[in-house]
């Protein structure tokens, strides 16, 4: 692949667990990073390669070369101190681009300070959005992990309707992977290929700018 890109996933929630995986199965080469052994072991088959270390500190991080890395992504939430002491040292290791998991509108604002290149409130956007004043637009929310990829909330193309992920192979179609899709209040983490797309859905995508744009002008000329 000739934009194959290298990424750090430090924090293997949930959120963590499904970028990094999904980034690996697009053909990139990915770094995960946690504290906890067991989530180490269940990932390590899913991504390039799989580390257990406390990433706070600074001498271990610096062995793991991160300025050759174009992406590190930050997922610790929960522990703001440790978020922005990761986020930190990524910084002074030479990443290029950095994103980072927030709590807090003020978590999100020292991330920034520190040198995030973007940060994303998963727990306070969820859904709120969807229900005011995004309902009518195609495109609910867009986070960009590097030049080349993105991740998109959107609405679903018309044709879609009552097949299942197998069914549409929106993968060799489109060039995307969906990463959840939200049913209403519920949502769908790791969707699998036996589950039904509905038209009133709203999927979470991943995949190259070129292929989501794609995808946006096919959602705009259906309305």
């Amino acid at each position: 692949m000739a934009n194959n890109k290298q990424f750090v996933v430090i924090g293997l929630g949930r959120f963590g667990e499904s970028v990094a995986k999904t980034l690996y199965s697009l053909g990139h080469d990915v770094l995960a990073i946690d504290m906890d052994e067991d989530s180490v072991q269940e990932i390590s088959d899913s991504v390039t390669h799989a580390v257990q270390m406390d990433a706070t500190d600074e001498s271990a991080l610096r062995t793991l070369g991160l300025r050759n890395f174009d992406v590190a992504v930050v997922t610790i939430g929960s522990n703001i101190q440790a978020s922005v002491m990761i986020t930190l040292l990524v910084k002074e290791l030479g990443v290029k681009y950095i994103i980072a998991k927030g709590q807090s509108d003020l978590h999100a604002k020292v991330l920034y300070k520190i040198g995030a290149d973007r940060v994303v409130l998963p727990e306070k956007d969820m859904g709120v959005r969807v229900a005011h004043n995004l309902v009518s637009a195609s495109i609910l929310d867009f986070i960009e992990l590097s030049p080349d990829y993105s991740i998109m909330e959107l609405r679903v193309l018309d044709e879609w309707d009552g097949k299942t992920l197998n069914q549409l192979k929106l993968r060799s179609r489109y060039g995307i992977t969906i990463m959840a899709i939200k049913k209403g209040e519920s949502i769908n983490i790791s969707p699998n290929a036996d589950d039904v797309i509905s038209n009133k859905d709203i999927i979470v995508a991943i995949g190259s700018t070129e292929d989501l744009a794609n995808l946006e002008d096919m959602l705009v000329k259906q309305k």
